[in-house]
């Protein structure tokens, strides 16, 4: 069989029908495996010397969630230094990066291999790859005839390319969030959330506003704090890091502001502070709701009016910082409660941006598990790590209270596990390798047979508002755990699930310290 002209026209049309870049690509990949009745298909975009997925046919759907290094990946290097077509033979020694990701055939190795390395002038800006069990698949399609189609596939790539680049610099109207193409770089997700999230990064990151970015513990807000500095024209510069909740109050100030020799014991020198080392660049304040109320007044004088005052110094010094915080608390209510400032909460949260939880991020999740996956693949030296149709369910069932973090945890803990029960380089993580519905450490029994308590009786119960029966269910649950554990505050964490700083905090505003 060849491609005829109708087969060519057929795939011209497809690629221009379709309301988004991604539809688009989607139909790019599906009409190509069905003309060359290949088993799996996928256009991938170069960037950072790997390959990113942006549209997988008859592939596990964690691939999207891959990112395929180049120096991990012989076979995708090949291609991307071919500068032509590249057929793999059959016997071909390079392992290939999708053995085992092809649904149905996972104790397979692929027989059949062609890349397509896609051009925009002479720069490589990704590629298409087409693959069979079928050794001989593809041997009737001459290189002349995938030369065409991998012209049609990079026209349309770079397309995509030109208008994320005109959007980004606001020379377009802003495109419905739906719409992206192509995610932020490290921000995996393709639910409506993180749609929503990364087309506010793009609105926000070329402003000069302050960001306040909320979510629980284990979201990403660092991440979403490193895709506006990165976004932003300050990119060029450093973007400075300080955990709030790590600073001991004795040199918090010295910390934020720097100091000068002799201000205090042990001041042998004068020492900059976060914000003159983030001069003309973006400081990232993490945990912004543990800084104390004094230092939370001089961090507004900040903001007002941009400039600082070294520990131990009489003179002022100008600064132009961006400052972006983080925190998981909610800060109106601290504000209402007298721990937070009104008006630094005001200055802060110019744009208020939420990271969703990974429990409203739907199929993100088998997304961030490949992304893993690929990580431990690469960290541990193995040939691949699969993900099974039965632990992606799994993984999918399960609440994830700690977030993405705990995700990324818990398929770093399954790989090791399945590496020592399984021989050779190839390591397939099933449900039984993801033990998530138990809770961890030694008290679980203890935990799984107490009841959880109710909601408080007696007359006026019906009468309590959702915040306070929430606060009476969380303090109750608390004080259980305390007791099963011999007020225990480390242990009584883990068996709530929750991180130990994260329930010193939750129990404070609970008033139980």
């Amino acid at each position: 069989m060849t491609l005829s002209v109708n087969l060519l026209a057929t795939l011209a049309i497809e690629l221009q029908q379709g309301l988004t870049h991604q539809d688009r690509f989607q139909r790019l990949i599906t009409t190509l495996r069905q003309m060359l009745h290949c088993d799996a298909s996928a256009l991938l975009r170069y960037e950072g010397q790997q390959f990113r997925p942006l549209a997988i046919d008859g592939l596990a759907p964690d691939v999207l969630g891959r990112r395929f290094s180049l120096d991990t990946h012989p076979r995708l290097e090949a291609i991307a230094r071919a500068g032509d077509i590249v057929r793999f033979p059959a016997d071909s020694t390079l392992p290939d990066p999708y053995d085992g990701l092809i649904p149905g055939q996972q104790a397979l190795k692929v027989h059949a291999c062609v890349g397509l390395p896609l051009f925009a002038g002479h720069n490589l800006i990704g590629a298409l790859t087409l693959d069979s069990m079928s050794p001989h698949q593809f041997d009737t399609f001459s290189n002349e005839e995938l030369r065409l189609v991998s012209a049609l596939a990079a026209g349309a790539l770079n397309n995509a390319l030109l208008i994320e680049q005109l959007e980004s610099q606001n020379l377009l109207l802003p495109r419905d969030s739906a719409s992206s193409a192509i995610p932020e770089a490290g921000m995996i997700g393709l639910s409506q959330g993180m749609q929503a999230l990364k087309h506010e990064i793009e609105i926000v990151a070329a402003s000069d506003l302050n960001v306040l970015i909320s979510g629980e513990t284990g979201t990403g807000k660092e991440l979403v704090a490193r895709a506006i500095h990165d976004a932003s024209p300050r990119s060029a510069r450093t973007m400075v890091y300080l955990n709030c909740a790590a600073l001991p109050e004795t040199v918090a100030e010295s910390e934020l502001f720097g100091h000068v020799k002799g201000a205090f014991t042990g001041a042998i020198g004068n020492r900059q502070g976060k914000f003159e080392l983030a001069d003309h660049g973006t400081l990232f304040l993490d945990e912004i709701g543990e800084l104390s109320l004094a230092l939370q007044a001089k961090l507004l004088r900040v903001l007002q009016y941009g400039d600082i005052q070294r520990v131990g110094d009489d003179q002022s010094l100008r600064v132009d910082v961006r400052v972006l915080a983080a925190t998981n608390r909610d800060l109106k209510s601290e504000v209402l409660a007298g721990r937070f400032r009104a008006d630094l909460y005001h200055r802060l949260s110019v744009f208020p941006l939420w990271v969703p939880p990974l429990r409203e991020r739907g199929g993100d999740i088998v997304l961030l598990a490949g992304y893993f996956c690929e990580q431990c693949r690469a960290r541990l030296g193995l040939d691949s790590v699969i993900l099974s149709e039965d632990a992606a369910a799994h993984l999918q069932q399960y609440a994830w209270p700690g977030n993405v973090r705990e995700l990324e945890h818990a398929i770093y803990r399954a790989t090791i596990v399945a590496r020592a029960a399984q021989s050779g380089p190839d390591v397939v993580l099933s449900a039984a390798h993801l033990p998530l519905s138990a809770a961890p450490g030694p008290e679980a029994p203890a935990q799984q047979s107490t009841p959880a308590p109710a909601l408080p009786g007696g007359t006026g119960a019906a009468e309590l508002s959702l915040r306070d029966a929430t606060d009476a269910f969380q303090r109750q649950l608390i004080e259980q755990a305390l007791a099963r554990h011999q007020h225990n505050w480390a242990a009584s964490a883990r068996a709530l699930h929750l991180d130990v700083a994260n329930l010193h905090r939750l129990a404070k505003r609970l008033g139980m310290k």
